[in-house]
């Protein structure tokens, strides 16, 4: 048996549970869970029962009485609105820490983050789970083949219908469909939009059926850079009561692809081998539209994840964990870039500055 990473777990709620929890009891051969935080007291007791570890009201309760003798690796599962601060706060307290998404609202906390991690000399991890999805490893590697040609636009749509009335609908909780989802697809578009930093359009909408929330349920994005960048547009809306195609759709010079997390489809047609065509002079022949007949290739490709479900989002979380181990115990290179996430932080931060919405009262801080 190789090294153990004794893990802190603050916030014990959907995703420090059901998540991080989740798949850390499943590789006990590399993790084990030794403290926890949680403000309801009957997740203090989930977690005795089930660990038999120390629990704490909150991630500063917890802090006082841990030490990195301890406890090698601090998750930050707080809810939205404190990863910052709590981040922050495990790093000076010279724990490495993993983050809960988004990581940080704004570019220049994130940058406070990983300034203050870099002083520090420890670990700080972004949870980006969707960059280890099997259908973008897929994706990616259709991309780098080069079979596709220039790939020019790429929509990526994340959404359905659903009424929600939980934090999650709240400004004032750093919530909405673009902290909360949007870490998601603006991640991997990031990824698949290259070098640089893109111009940024967004639209965003509130409605909320009455039920008290103000934060953004509708999200358009439209990523916009130079020649050798794609267009990339990402649909968030909680508002879609019929599907609009595939997850993911992608043109490319010499064909395209869509699909999402069960399987994915691509056709393309070979440069050398289509018809040779000379522009027409002065106008169309014969009042005809140009006409051809371009050999296709086709191909498919389907994931079936007997792990948990045909996403996969339990082997995409092992994926990360695994790299985290990595990292911390043999010396492997962190998958997760702070780039990638800084450049994703300021296109969020860019899309909400570009839509203040009204704020309701039930939303304020008391």
């Amino acid at each position: 048996m190789g090294k153990i990473i004794r893990v802190a777990i603050a916030g014990f709620g959907r995703s420090g549970y059901g998540i991080h929890t989740k798949c850390l009891r499943d590789k006990q051969d590399k993790f084990k869970i030794v403290a926890v935080a949680d403000e309801l007291p009957e997740r203090r007791e989930d977690a005795v029962k089930e660990f038999g570890c120390p629990v704490y009201k909150n991630y500063k309760e917890m802090l006082k009485n841990i030490s990195t003798k301890d406890v090698d690796l601090f998750v930050n599962a707080t809810p939205s609105r404190f990863h910052v601060e709590t981040s922050l706060a495990a790093i000076k307290a010279g724990f490495n820490v993993i983050s809960e998404k988004p990581s940080a609202p704004t570019v220049a906390e994130f940058d406070k983050i990983i300034a203050a991690a870099k002083k520090a000399k420890v670990l700080f991890y972004p949870f980006q789970n969707s960059r280890f999805y099997p259908f973008f490893d897929k994706i990616r590697e259709v991309i780098a083949s080069g079979v596709l040609g220039k790939i020019i636009y790429i929509r990526s749509n994340w959404s359905g219908f659903g009424r929600r009335w939980d934090w999650q609908t709240l400004q004032s909780e750093c919530a909405g469909n673009l902290y909360n989802t949007g870490p998601h697809p603006v991640d991997q578009a990031v990824v698949l939009f290259g070098e640089g930093y893109p111009e940024v359009f967004a639209r965003m909408r509130a409605e909320h059926w009455g039920l008290g929330g103000d934060a953004e349920n509708f999200c358009n994005v439209y990523l916009h850079g130079k020649d050798n960048n794609p267009d990339i547009e990402i649909v968030i809306s909680s508002l879609q009561a019929y599907p609009q195609g595939e997850m993911y759709n992608i043109c490319g010079t010499y064909g395209g692809m869509t699909g999402g997390p069960q399987g994915l489809k691509w056709k393309y047609f070979r440069p050398e081998d289509a018809p040779k065509h000379e522009m027409w002079k002065p106008w169309s022949q014969d009042r005809k539209y140009c006409s051809e007949n371009l050999a296709w290739e086709e191909n498919t490709w389907t994931y079936n994840d007997t792990n948990s479900n045909a996403t996969g989002f339990s082997f995409m979380v092992n994926r990360l964990y695994n790299n985290v181990y990595d990292v911390l115990v043999n010396g492997a290179e962190q998958i997760i870039k702070h780039e990638e996430v800084r450049k994703q932080i300021y296109i969020m931060e860019e899309a909400h500055k570009q839509n203040p919405l009204p704020k309701n009262k039930v939303s304020k801080k008391k």
